[in-house]
């Protein structure tokens, strides 16, 4: 009997351990679904009880990642304030600065850039922040990728750069965009092709002719 009233104190304590990390489990779920709400103020009110910044969801997905998605700038903003890891990724190897450029949320691209996210990180389709921006369109990303220091003729997967990427999207605007800062038309990628054959293979008539001009 001495010997379980030593052990007593022991078990007590490892139960309350138990519980405190199921309380932080539930208060970081808590912020997670807050953030996917985009609920600001519950985001908040839970980050001052001591939710994690970083939790996870079962995708990997961190409330920045999340907030950066969906277009949440004060959210986002209010995360980096709380200690929020810049490029922490998701199980796909998604960034926020990939999720932010994705979706052509530029000033959240801006202010993670200034919070030195990582342009060069590629996720699990060995695609950059710079890729999913020139492809779908998004100049102003682009512009704001360009400006934090991406070199305008930059290899990507197959050798690809951001004009060929946004050629053979058919990405008028963005094509302009990255033949005025310097891309290179004449280089190709590791078939052999250059962004206006790319382009032609799409019938994407106005890059081509975009393309054939700068030649």
């Amino acid at each position: 009997m001495p010997g379980l009233r030593r052990l007593l104190p022991v078990l007590a304590l490892l139960l309350s351990l138990h519980s405190l990390e199921g309380q932080q489990r539930n208060i970081n779920f808590d912020l997670l679904t807050a953030a996917k709400a985009g609920s600001e103020p519950t985001v908040r009110s839970l980050l001052d009880q001591g939710a994690s910044p970083d939790s996870r969801d079962r995708l990997g997905d961190t409330p920045l990642n999340l907030a950066a998605r969906q277009g949440k700038l004060g959210l986002v903003r209010l995360l980096l304030e709380h200690g929020a890891a810049v490029n922490l990724a998701n199980l796909a190897k998604v960034t926020p600065l990939m999720s932010a450029s994705f979706n052509g949320h530029a000033e959240i691209v801006r202010l993670l850039l200034d919070q030195k996210a990582d342009v060069g990180l590629t996720d699990r389709v060995h695609k950059t922040a710079m890729v999913y921006a020139a492809g779908n369109g998004y100049s102003e990303c682009v512009q704001a990728l360009l400006e934090a220091g991406v070199d305008v003729n930059s290899r990507y997967w197959n050798d690809e750069t951001a004009l060929m990427w946004a050629a053979g999207e058919g990405q008028v605007s963005t094509v302009k965009l990255l033949l005025a800062r310097g891309a290179d038309v004449t280089a190709k990628d590791n078939r052999g092709k250059t962004a206006g054959m790319i382009a032609a293979e799409q019938n994407e008539a106005e890059v081509v002719e975009l393309l054939r001009a700068a030649e």
